[in-house]
């Protein structure tokens, strides 16, 4: 008799069985996970986390798999942000927390360029945009400070079995074309809660051919989608980017979606796909740049960690070469790191950008989360951040569209929103 094949599985299936412990996992089944990592920020965690844990009297259960990054609440402005900060330093300090990074760069781009986030692993992170770390085939996800609270206490989470959707992406992406615009597209498509907090697979030829930066950010804005994670299967540009990161060698061979398993399947062609843009006041609201073109901008902000990573740098500064931007507008870059930042400075890319006439920011969140130098009444932005609902730059009067890297320094070179690809061309 032949033996019988074990049922085929999802990545996040296989993930999400390892993690609890099991050979197999169904979906619908609620399973308690051990947690590799958990990851939170100056506003997410030790404020809200210190008093609940002393209320409780209780210890964290493995400082080596704790990651605290300050990146909303710097630099610091006025006296709130102060006290915000010097709480996370000062348990920092008293936790001898060992993974901490102060004012490196957003927490989304920084755990993973030191390594942390690897495939595999099952991971949490006190931020919505937690479901990044799927681009290193990990199931990651965003919580909330209780439930952070118990993860701390006990190192363990449960979660129910998700459904996987499969975007699935033939062709390759023309000159001018991002992983933004793929997200856009998506959002655009199937509406934020498209994801229906299951599993998001982002795979195909299109996805394989992106750099690692471009899958973080597919992963990244699968939060906008409403997905639970956003997975990408890790292949050797997985490998080569957590080389570079000092990370320990994984075997990934086993982190894939076997031929077979049960899934939603969406088809695309990334060959046809234009410039995306969403105007305000949600990412949802997205078409073709044909659409708006025209429509006239004050600012142009290139930040956050879904639209400043190097890649991203890289593509404004080709649009901006050797151009300056148009009168009255302002271009702001707030690199998504200070790694990211001192690579674009070496590459020359920082150099492009600011003589183009870009103000510089610090490596923060900034503006994305309304901190800093948020947006003014009555302006127009383009942004290459992840999110344009009302008030969340600053003022609920801005009008915020989004766009990737390569259209919003088209929009600045040209004072209103353009096709980029005219510019490159």
């Amino acid at each position: 008799m032949a033996p019988t094949r074990a049922p085929a599985q999802t990545l996040a299936q296989k993930l999400i069985a390892r993690a609890s412990g099991r050979e197999r996992v169904s979906v619908g089944e609620i399973v308690t996970c051990g947690v590799d990592l958990a990851m939170f920020h100056d506003s997410s965690g030790p404020r809200r986390l210190k008093p609940m844990l002393e209320e409780l009297g209780a210890q964290i259960w493995d400082r080596s798999r704790v990651v605290l990054v300050m990146d909303h609440y710097v630099p610091e402005r006025d006296d709130d942000s102060r006290r915000i900060v010097r709480i996370a330093r000062d348990w920092a300090r008293d936790q001898q927390l060992p993974h901490v990074y102060d004012s490196q760069g957003i927490c989304h781009v920084v755990v993973p360029q030191h390594g942390h986030i690897r495939p595999g692993m099952l991971c949490v992170g006190g931020d919505s945009h937690s479901p990044t770390g799927g681009a290193f085939g990990a199931y990651m996800f965003g919580i909330g400070s209780t439930e952070m609270l118990g993860v701390m206490v006990t190192g363990e989470i449960w979660l129910r079995v998700p459904e996987t959707i499969r975007m699935w992406w033939d062709g390759r992406l023309p000159a001018g074309v991002t992983a933004k615009d793929m997200m856009l597209h998506m959002i655009g498509r199937f509406g934020m809660n498209g994801g229906r907090y299951q599993a998001v697979e982002f795979a195909g030829p299109a996805v394989a051919a992106l750099s690692m930066q471009e899958r973080m950010t597919l992963s990244n804005m699968s939060a906008e989608l409403g997905a639970q994670a956003g997975l990408i299967a890790p292949d050797a540009t997985t490998a080569e980017f957590l080389a570079g990161a000092g990370a320990p060698p994984v075997d990934m061979a086993p982190w894939f979606t076997d031929e077979g398993a049960e899934l939603t399947d969406h088809r695309f062609d990334a060959s046809t796909l234009e410039p995306y843009v969403a105007a305000p006041h949600s990412p949802a609201n997205a078409h073709g740049v044909s659409r708006y073109v025209g429509t006239h901008v004050d600012v142009a902000y290139i930040g956050a960690c879904t639209g400043a990573k190097l890649d991203d740098l890289r593509a404004a500064a080709q649009v901006l070469r050797g151009h300056k931007v148009a009168s009255g507008i302002r271009l702001i870059v707030a690199p998504a790191s200070i790694r990211d930042q001192e690579a674009a400075r070496e590459e020359g890319v920082l150099q492009v950008l600011m003589d183009a006439g870009a103000e510089l920011f610090p490596t923060a969140c900034g503006a994305c989360s309304g901190y800093g130098d948020p947006m003014g009444d009555d302006v127009t932005v383009i942004s290459t951040t992840a999110r344009n609902f009302k008030g969340r730059m600053g003022s609920p009067t801005a009008q915020v569209y989004l766009g990737s890297p390569y259209t919003v320094a088209a929009a600045a070179l040209c004072g209103c929103v353009t096709d980029p690809r005219e510019v490159l061309a």
